[in-house]
């Protein structure tokens, strides 16, 4: 059974899709929650409070689903792809998640700076020292540092940066396709070209260092980073 700050949450969300956070009101969202005015409060603290949750509700909702799509079946190019479904998912369901990944925010959208020193937070506990929202930088390295933890203990072996930069590139593709769908009857997924890339990135898929190649004896050239 859902909690109360959970079903306050969804109400919060859903008024979101039909009014601009400026034309939400408390009392609205406590009554199709099914709850209290103070029961809201006693969650929340305020609106503020609710906005911050909100954004970090979603935050942590779209991370969560990146460690449930990695544990998709498979090898690195499976759930690599699973994982970039779910992010284009995501993107193009839920609007909080699309401007945390992408830093487009509107006028619509509640977005709650960091607490600023000496203002003090209404609700105790960890809350007081939220930073804010993440930027997409930073919530796009946090999925990158799950991605990366959930396939380090693959075999064989993987190469920590390559599989870093891999892990990477399969993210932002994703991003790419969320944002700028393909072209009709190109495929609206990113699943086959991050498994394309991924069959094609030998030192993450084999082990092999990325400065292997100027090691080589035969002088052989190594796979370069992506700038």
């Amino acid at each position: 059974m859902p909690t109360a700050r959970e079903v306050l949450l969804d109400a919060a969300l859903s008024a979101l899709a039909t009014l601009p956070w400026t034309s939400v009101r408390m009392v609205d969202v406590a009554s199709a929650a099914g709850v209290s005015r103070q029961t809201l409060h006693n969650e929340f603290g305020g609106k503020d409070g609710l906005a911050r949750a909100l954004v970090r509700d979603a935050a942590d909702g779209y991370l969560t689903g990146v460690e449930r799509a990695l544990g998709t079946a498979g090898g690195t190019a499976d759930r690599l792809a699973a994982t970039a479904a779910w992010t284009v998912r995501a993107v193009r369901t839920n609007v909080l998640v699309k401007a945390l990944l992408t830093g487009c925010w509107n006028e619509r959208l509640p977005r709650p700076g960091p607490l600023v020193a000496g203002c003090p937070d209404p609700l105790p506990g960890p809350r007081s020292a939220d930073p804010g929202p993440p930027t997409p930088a930073e919530l796009l390295r946090r999925a990158g540092e799950r991605a990366v933890a959930a396939l380090d203990g693959e075999r064989p072996p993987q190469d920590p940066e390559a599989l870093a930069v891999t892990c990477e590139i399969a993210l932002r593709l994703a991003l790419s396709y969320a944002l700028v769908p393909a072209p009709s009857g190109a495929g609206g997924e990113p699943a086959p070209l991050v498994r394309h890339v991924v069959a094609r990135a030998p030192d993450a898929v084999s082990g092999t260092s990325p400065t292997a190649g100027a090691r080589s004896p035969r002088g052989s050239p190594g796979r370069s980073t992506p700038a």
